[in-house]
Order: C-alpha cells, then sequence, then structure tokens
C-alpha cells in the first residue's frame, strides 16, 4: 500500500521562505560591509599621509642614533596626527625647532596647522612648514601655490624656516604615484622653481635615499641648491642621495618622546637660525 506524500502546512512553508531570505540578506550586508581587497583595508584615507609614514612603512626601524660629538639641534615635525601638540614640553626637553604639515596635495589642509605653526614660534622655537607631495594628482607647480596660499609661505623674521616638500613613498597607491624617472624629476622640478618664484627662497627636500634612487632613478640635479632633509630611522643617516654631499636635517625615529618624529639639524642652533634668515 502507497503511503500518502507528507504536505507541508502554509504556515510552514511561510516560515521556511522567510528564514531563506533573512539568511540571503543578512549574507548580502555581510559582503557590502567588507572591505574589497586586503588591500583596500590597508590603503589610508586621502589626507592623512604625515612626514616619514612611507619610509617606516616601507623600510621600517634599524636602530637610534649614538651618542656623537658633532653639534646637533633637536627638532620634531607634526601633522594632524599629534592633534594638540604640548610645545612647552617640547622645549623644556630641548627641541628648539620644528616643522608643522600644512597642506597635502590641493585639497587638504591640516585642521591643527594653527595650534602646531603658532604654538612653536609662541615657546621661542624656530619654525617652517612642509608640504606632502602627491604626484599623481595636480601638477607640481599647482600644489607649491597651494602649498604657498595655505600656510607654506616665508618671512625673513629670523623665526621662520623655507618650506619643505616632503616627496616619498605614496602611502595611498604605486610607490612612484605611476611616474618615470624623468616625470618624477620633472614634477619636483616644478615644484621647487614655483616655490622659489612665490617665496624667493630654495625648498629643503625631505625623502629617503631608497626611495630617491628607486623613484628619481638617483637624480644629481638639485643638491646645489636643495637644502636635504633625510629620513632613515637607523643609527647612522647613511648613503645620501646622488647630488648632496651632506644633509642639512635628519629625521632619526618615529616613536621620540612627546611626539612621535624627531629630527636632528646637522649644526648648532647658530645654523638653524641662518638657514631661517636666508
Amino acid at each position: 500500500m502507497r503511503r500518502p506524500i507528507a504536505v507541508a502546512s502554509s504556515h510552514s512553508r511561510r516560515l521556511l521562505t522567510s528564514g531563506v531570505l533573512l539568511a540571503s540578506q543578512s549574507l548580502l550586508l555581510t559582503l557590502a560591509a567588507a572591505p574589497a581587497s586586503a588591500d583596500d583595508a590597508r590603503t589610508p584615507v586621502r589626507g592623512t599621509a604625515y612626514m616619514g609614514s612611507g619610509v617606516l612603512a616601507h623600510e621600517g626601524v634599524q636602530g637610534r642614533p649614538a651618542d656623537t660629538r658633532a653639534t646637533q639641534t633637536e627638532g620634531v615635525d607634526v601633522s594632524s596626527h599629534q592633534g594638540n601638540v604640548a610645545w612647552s614640553t617640547l622645549w623644556d626637553s630641548g627641541v628648539k625647532w620644528a616643522y608643522t604639515k600644512a597642506t597635502e596635495g590641493t585639497s587638504y589642509r591640516n585642521p591643527y596647522y594653527s595650534q602646531q605653526y603658532d604654538g612653536s614660534y609662541d615657546v621661542g622655537m624656530i619654525r617652517g612648514a612642509y608640504h606632502f607631495a602627491i604626484p599623481d594628482g595636480a601638477g607640481g607647480a599647482a600644489q607649491a601655490d597651494y602649498f604657498v596660499d595655505h600656510g607654506g609661505g616665508w618671512s625673513k623674521d629670523g623665526r621662520t624656516l623655507p618650506g619643505v616638500l616632503d616627496i616619498e613613498y605614496n602611502p595611498y597607491g604605486d610607490t612612484c604615484y605611476g611616474r618615470t624617472s624623468s616625470q618624477m624629476v620633472g614634477w619636483i622640478r616644478d615644484f621647487l622653481d614655483r616655490y622659489e618664484e612665490r617665496t624667493g627662497r630654495q625648498a629643503v627636500i625631505y625623502t629617503s635615499t631608497n626611495w630617491w634612487k628607486q623613484c628619481t632613478g638617483d637624480y644629481s640635479g638639485f643638491g646645489s641648491a636643495n637644502p636635504l632633509w633625510i629620513a632613515r630611522y637607523a643609527s647612522t643617516v647613511g648613503p645620501l642621495p646622488a647630488g648632496w654631499g651632506v644633509h642639512t636635517m635628519w629625521q632619526y625615529t618615529s616613536s621620540g618622546p612627546t611626539v612621535g618624529d624627531h629630527d636632528k639639524f646637522n649644526g648648532t642652533l647658530d645654523r638653524v637660525k641662518a638657514l631661517a634668515n636666508g
């Protein structure tokens, strides 16, 4: 005798259908919320780069400087990552000069710029501003204009250092910003030329030797005019990029006291003042 086939009630069928729909919707929401890839999850928001962020990520820490008889003057560099800075604490610890991030590309301005730039000046430091370069965006001249227009200018008051072009590893993508060595050199030259035209000063170049070799082909044409700020978290400065026989400043750590990024000026405080005066 054949058994009759069991037929689910309409109530049971509705419950089953609802469960399937809820599970599907939950899966879709989970997929939508997840980053497209691990690379996407690691990519920072535009504007959040800071001096040395790429150097730390690509080159790491290889030590700290040993005591030396050479006279060097302690400095710091800050960005929005530091927020409101305790400048009096830094001054009391022996820091005598500072650089503040002013701009990035042609759309970002540091929201803490006034507290950092003016605050360092108010406690007695010699200070300046830097621009984080984005060579796959606007041209070098346009970014120099944006920098000068938003805090990167210079005045001969004995307390203002020339602006800095922070040119280093791309935190948002391709290491060399998708540019050939000759294109990168051209972009840098356009920035430097416009900055000099606007301020009468030669901008300082901040970079690491490894990045400079990889992305400019170790171009040697800027060393005779533009001071070098070298980035290397190690016991020594190490080899310099082509064209520079000496460095002017050295960013030697990203984990210093009070704020992370500490630097040494290659000379006495009088030499820092001389750079400010031009």
